[in-house]
Formats: structure tokens, C-alpha cells, sequence
């Protein structure tokens, strides 16, 4: 399986899963319903050239409450009166709204049961690409433990770095991602701000 994320490191993971003829069996995304209108848009554009090359399609995945009903970051954000956990230094927005959704899926896809009861683990394909080897040593010894997931981390292996990833977009005749995060992320840097004002300002409101 694949983590989709919408950036340029997960569409060069894709293509380079094909390119190397590794089976992929599931591709997930998970909404925060924040998404840039870019990455929205950029998600069809993916969808059609999984397509043509025979691979499956994205599986949108989101947060829900007890009752079933789908609940946004924004709509979060709004009912606690506060911003994005990231911004007073945690990550529980990504836990709740990106990892949190993508787990609940497994956890009832019936090949991903399969697998665990048979005693064996899903592997799951990360983005990290060959520049930045600290987030992999970050991760280790979690990845090492964790019981569930075997977790590969292919652009490293095959030493794309950042530049080689977007190589290998344009290459494959895709345009490049836009940045994804939530359009209201505490971490955006100014000229993503500014790039949010002159594209969508009807979000920086």
C-alpha cells in the first residue's frame, strides 16, 4: 500500500513503483477537507494516469466522529475555538486527521486482515526521498517494531533525491504538485501565504 499525500515525493513514489514494476494493491489519501483547491484537482490528474498504467485508483479516506459523520480539521478547529494542534507544538492534527483515517481503513480492508491473521505484515511504501535520511532515522526503531506494517522506504533505495523526484514527474508528462498541506496550516512559510493570497484569497479570509 501506499500513503498518498498529493506532494511531489508521493507522485514520484508512484511512478517509480511502476517504473520498477512493484505491485501496488492499495493507494490511500486521507481529506482533511483542507486541502489545497490544487491538490484536490491534482488528485484527478493522478487518477487518470493510475489509470493508464494499469495501477488503482486513489481511496479518499477521512475522520468521522462516533456517529459516522465526517468531521473536517476546519470544522474541529472552529468547534474548539483553537488553531491546528501544530501550532502549539504537536501533531495531533495529523494523527487525527491523516494517520488516525488511513488506519481505520486497514484495520477493516479485508486483504489487510488477511494478511495479519496469516501472521504476516502489510507493506506499506513511505515517501522519503534520498535527501533528507534524517526523517528515516527518526522513524527506525518504531518501524522496527511495529507489528502491523513493514515499512519501505523506496526513493531512498533508489537515491531520488528531491530534484530526481521532480525529474521524474515531468518525465512521466505530469505537471507538478502544487504544496500540499491544509490552507490554514500554522506552519505555512510566507511565501505560501502570500502564493494563498494571489490564487485562492477566498481562503485567506
Amino acid at each position: 500500500m501506499v500513503s498518498y499525500g498529493g506532494g511531489a515525493n508521493s507522485t514520484a513514489l508512484l511512478i517509480g513503483l511502476h517504473q520498477h514494476r512493484i505491485p501496488v494493491d492499495l493507494i490511500l489519501f486521507a481529506d482533511t477537507g483542507a486541502e489545497h483547491p490544487h491538490t484536490y484537482a491534482y488528485l484527478e490528474v493522478m487518477d487518470s494516469w493510475l489509470k493508464d498504467h494499469g495501477m488503482p485508483p486513489i481511496t479518499r479516506v477521512y475522520k468521522t466522529t462516533r456517529d459516522g459523520k465526517r468531521l473536517t480539521l476546519e470544522d474541529e478547529c472552529l468547534q474548539s475555538c483553537s488553531l491546528p494542534s501544530i501550532a502549539y507544538g504537536f501533531k495531533r492534527c495529523s494523527l487525527k486527521h491523516k494517520i488516525g483515517p488511513q488506519e481505520k481503513f486497514c484495520n477493516n480492508y479485508p486483504p489487510c486482515r488477511k494478511a495479519w491473521v496469516s501472521g504476516k505484515k502489510v507493506v506499506k511504501f513511505i515517501g522519503y526521498d534520498a535527501g533528507e535520511p534524517e526523517r528515516r532515522e527518526r522513524v527506525r526503531e518504531r518501524d522496527e517494531a511495529d507489528r502491523k506494517y513493514q515499512k519501505e522506504y523506496p526513493l531512498m533505495e533508489w537515491g531520488w533525491n528531491r530534484d530526481r523526484c521532480i525529474q521524474a514527474i515531468q518525465e512521466a508528462g505530469l505537471p507538478l504538485p502544487g504544496k500540499s498541506s491544509c490552507f490554514f496550516c500554522p506552519s505555512m512559510k510566507r511565501r505560501e501565504i502570500r502564493t494563498l493570497y494571489h490564487k485562492y484569497p477566498d481562503l485567506l479570509g
